[in-house]
């Protein structure tokens, strides 16, 4: 019985069981899973009598076959010496010889080592052991099998089942290994297409490809439950589990990125079906003044208008699906958020077109339904004069009937002249006004006749044949020869058309006296009503203690703007009443009192702000219910604003019918003056709202312009030498023309629902106008102008969005230069040297006003 420690092995031919099933089995040689003192693997070679028949290439297959199982499980085995030393694949530690217990073979075995003892020592040690308690001095008996009085188990039988089944599995992984990195290396160079139906399909294939692969590994994990389990490579069971767990891992990600590379082409292609609305589309449909001059007309735009928005849903459901897929951690989040962004940008954008279009629409159809009615009130009135019998009228009963027929049709009369005060379809409006006016002036003649009539008795009325020289006045109903004329028909002199101005500029006269009693009841009534209660203790309970200090901020100065015209300009007005041309004098008289507006307005996002937070509180409510008003309070603090607006509309009609009269100049100083107070209001109001800037505003003087422009900008001297102006894109930006300086601002706009509607503006830079010079013209665009800072050390080209806004610029940019200059030319008390540089600096800047 031989016994053979192994340290190493370098076995470079595969062998399988298959290969050396015949020689295991017959035990040639063996493993039993014991091991050295140094962790040496043991191979036993029993005893057999046919060894020498063995061919020497099989055991060197046995040996090598048993040789690779000490990496995982156990090894191999042995013959006579010259043979193992021969036929062995691996580097021999040690062989221990164990003697056979009887005398001959004892005999035999010891002549054949004394004859290759010498060769074969030169390859290995030998240990020639006489009993098996020797054989306890070099190997543990923990590692040593039963027969050599060891207690460790082994069973060939069960070896060879073990060996047989590991085999089979390692080579079933070793299958699926090669079948998923093939599928694997199939989805990484699988080339996406652009057309939603083939990525569609590839999603379909790679899936069931995957399930198919799965299939095939959940068998191979089958063996778990199996009764050989315990037999099989618990290495060879971890390694197909990480291997399962990677594809699982890998697929997954290709997977869902094909999932979101499909959804991205479907938000693409919707995105591009969306992009087709634009601005100037809506701003092209129904601009036809032809087109809409009728109720019937403007209904069909309206309803044009509706749908039109009706499409435009779409995009806000695109947005909405942009914004999920973005929530989804889509790998093309930029991109989908980029697209959300400007389909936002744009449904904002058409939202205000649409607004605006639909405002102008619906106000339209209302001054045309208006004018429809007066054109029919007149049309009735015209025929209701011609169809009086003339000769009933010689009773005082006749001519009371025909009176009250005449004030019953005037208590009908539409209201005319709420429609022409304002300025759209003017033509519409003068034809309707000028039909108007002549219904009116024969309605009130022959109500004058009538009352005469009616009074006492009267000649009969005789009748005048027309003249002959004004044939086309008999094409008329109102004129046909059947009906004949008044004798105290209406003379249309060279004196009506004054007659009438008066007349009319009375009644504009009465409308704003008594417009401006309302106006003044309405104020006293908030501040009575909701700012006088704030302090009411009976209603404390139901106001915010958030809001009880906050009164001014909610009501601005309104109490100023309530004395104002309660105590002083309400009378003024009054006194006008029976020459409504002096009303001029009366605005310009009071020109700085208008200037509590300024405040109020630029108050008002504040208290706009405070009152959406506070709308719904039940303090507001239950002042609303005392007051009996069907308007809530916001609706009544806008009242000052509206009202502003109002008063250079009236203005307009009376300079209108005013022409000719003495005091028409005070008139139109008196529209100049509001027009300039609302352009004073509106640009405070847009001062208020920039942000950043580290200064006192108020120390750059008055706003005198603002508005939006295109600008470059170009350094053209300094260390940086830095030079924008060739970049195609222009910066947007706003610009604050102040007295004493030029500030660039950037405008911000807030959307949503919670957002302020006021615009916002981020202070960029700030040109002093000391150093500032214009170039008027630029090459290539009239729009454009340039404004150059420290003798062109930054140049800034402008481009304005009309001709019309540069020229007023440039009007305020010179006065202020010229007015700089004057300045320079008084001083006079400065020391020579500062009087010429000032002056040097000062042709500097205007040298290029002419160019």
């Amino acid at each position: 019985m031989w016994l053979i420690f192994i340290v190493s092995s370098e076995v470079t031919v595969p062998v399988s069981m298959q290969e050396v099933a015949g020689y295991i089995e017959k035990q040639v040689a063996y493993l039993s899973g014991g091991r050295g003192e140094d962790s040496s693997v043991i191979i036993t070679l029993p005893e057999c009598s046919a060894f020498s028949d063995i061919p020497e290439e099989a055991l060197a297959k046995v040996l090598s076959y048993l040789t690779l199982i000490p990496r995982s499980v156990s090894n191999t085995s042995a013959s006579p010496s010259h043979c193992i030393a021969a036929s062995f694949p691996g580097n021999l530690h040690l062989v221990l010889v164990l003697r056979p217990t009887s005398f001959f073979q004892r005999t035999v075995t010891d002549l054949g080592f004394r004859f290759s003892q010498e060769d074969f020592m030169l390859k290995m040690p030998v240990v020639m052991l006489s009993s098996v308690t020797d054989l306890l001095r070099y190997i543990d008996e923990n590692q040593l099998t039963s027969e050599f009085g060891g207690t460790l188990d082994y069973c060939h039988s069960d070896w060879i089942v073990l060996r047989t089944a590991i085999e089979s599995f390692a080579v079933m992984v070793k299958d699926i290994a090669q079948m998923l990195q093939a599928f694997g290396t199939e989805l990484a160079e699988t080339q996406l297409s652009e057309e939603c139906s083939a990525v569609e399909f590839l999603l379909l294939s790679h899936t069931e490809k995957y399930r198919r692969l799965k299939v095939q590994l959940n068998e191979a994990l089958m063996c778990r439950e199996s009764s050989h389990f315990f037999l099989i490579d618990y290495w060879l069971l971890a390694q197909l589990t990480d291997m399962e767990m990677a594809f699982d891992g890998f697929f997954d990600k290709h997977h869902l990125k094909l999932q979101q590379y499909l959804q991205l082409l479907r938000y693409e292609h919707s995105f591009q079906e969306v992009n087709c609305f634009s601005v100037p589309k809506i701003a092209r449909k129904h601009t036809d003044g032809s087109q809409t001059n009728s109720v019937a007309n403007m209904l069909i735009f309206l309803i044009d208008l509706c749908l039109f928005q009706d499409e435009m849903s779409q995009a806000q459901v695109l947005i909405l699906h942009g914004h999920q897929l973005a929530a989804g951690h889509h790998y093309a989040m930029a991109l989908i958020v980029q697209r959300c962004n400007e389909l936002r940008h744009q449904c904002d954008t058409l939202t205000s077109a649409l607004n605006t279009k639909r405002n102008s629409l619906t106000q339209a159809q209302t001054l045309l339904r208006l004018l429809e009615e007066a054109q029919r009130w007149c049309d009735d009135g015209a025929y209701l004069l011609a169809n009086q019998q003339v000769d009933k009228f010689q009773s005082k009963e006749g001519a009371q009937a025909a009176l009250r027929d005449i004030e019953k049709f005037q208590e009908a009369a539409p209201p005319l002249l709420e429609v022409l005060y304002c300025g759209v379809f003017q033509a519409h409006i003068e034809k309707t006004f000028q039909k108007h006016s002549s219904v009116q002036a024969l309605i009130q003649s022959r109500q004058n006749c009538l009352r005469k009539l009616a009074d006492k008795h009267v000649r009969p009325i005789q009748l005048v044949v027309p003249r002959p020289e004004n044939p086309p006045r008999a094409k008329s109903p109102l004129f046909s020869p059947k009906h004949g004329m008044w004798w105290c028909n209406i003379n249309f002199g060279s004196n009506y058309p004054l007659f009438f101005s008066h007349e009319f500029s009375q009644h504009v006269m009465k409308e704003l006296i008594e417009t401006e009693r309302i106006y003044v009841e309405e104020l006293l009534a908030v501040l009575l009503g909701y700012r006088a209660e704030m302090d009411n203790p009976s209603l404390a309970p139901l106001l915010p203690t958030s809001l009880r200090n906050k009164r001014d901020v909610l009501f601005g100065n309104l109490p100023d703007i309530y004395n104002f015209h309660s105590s002083v300009f309400l009378q003024d007005l009054e006194s006008c009443l029976e020459s409504p041309e002096a009303v001029g004098a009366c605005f310009l008289e009071r020109k700085e009192h208008f200037h509590l507006y300024e405040c109020y307005c630029q108050n008002k996002p504040r208290s706009d702000s405070l009152w959406r937070q506070f709308s719904d509180c039940p303090f507001f409510q239950e002042c609303q219910k005392k007051l009996e008003h069907k308007l809530a309070l916001d609706s009544y603090l806008l009242k000052p604003v509206q009202r502003l607006t109002k008063y250079q509309l009236l203005l307009k009609e009376l300079l209108k019918y005013s022409s000719g009269c003495e005091r028409a100049s005070e008139l139109q100083g008196a529209l100049e003056a509001m027009l300039d107070l609302l352009k004073s209001v509106n640009d405070s109001m847009h001062q208020i709202a920039i942000t950043g800037y580290e200064g006192d505003l108020s120390n750059l003087g008055r706003v005198l312009m603002q508005g939006s422009f295109s600008v470059w900008i170009s350094h053209k001297k300094g260390p940086t030498r830095v030079k924008e102006l060739a970049r195609f894109k222009p910066m947007q930006r706003h610009l604050f023309l102040h007295e004493h300086a030029l500030l660039f601002c950037k405008r911000r706009e807030e959307h949503g629902e919670n957002a302020d509607k006021t615009p916002s503006y981020s202070f960029k830079h700030c040109l002093k106008m000391s150093a500032v010079g214009i170039t008027e013209n630029v090459k290539g665009d009239v729009k454009k102008f340039e404004i150059w800072y420290s003798g062109r050390e930054e140049v800034y080209l402008i481009q304005a969005p009309t001709v019309e806004v540069k020229i007023a610029w440039l009007n305020e940019i010179r006065k202020i230069l010229t007015n700089q200059q004057k300045q320079l030319k008084g001083l006079n008390t400065f020391p020579r040297s500062c009087v010429t540089l000032l002056q040097s600096q000062s042709r500097c800047r205007c040298l290029l006003l002419s160019q």
